[in-house]
């Protein structure tokens, strides 16, 4: 199991686990987490927008062009910013941090 740890726009601590190969996505909307996936992880939005801790974003492959465009469209972007969709678990992203921006809402949850 990969250990994650999330970061709320108020600073509290939610820890999660994902198996390898899950995507950060997932776990992050079953730890409870304001990402909405609208496009469920088709890349056809950004409402899965995160800030990965900066120890740990050189670590992660490279945004594709596709991802990084959409990256243009959500609010909050801060150099290391990703859509969760697009980061796959691995194990040697055991202990990621990676930090919800603070405009993040997922409408599933009203």
């Amino acid at each position: 199991m990969v250990k994650i740890t999330f970061i709320t726009a108020n600073d509290q601590r939610v820890e999660a686990e994902g198996a390898v190969g899950d995507n950060l996505l997932r776990v992050g909307q079953a730890a409870g987490m304001p990402l909405e996936g609208t496009c469920e992880g088709q890349m056809a939005c950004s409402t899965c927008h995160v800030i990965v801790g900066r120890e740990w974003f050189g670590q992660l492959l490279p945004a594709s062009e596709d991802e990084e465009d959409l990256l243009d469209l959500a609010a909050g972007v801060r150099p290391t910013s990703r859509l969760s969709c697009q980061i796959e678990l691995t194990a040697e992203l055991d202990g990621l941090e990676v930090r919800i921006p603070g405009d993040s809402h997922d409408m599933r949850r009203r």
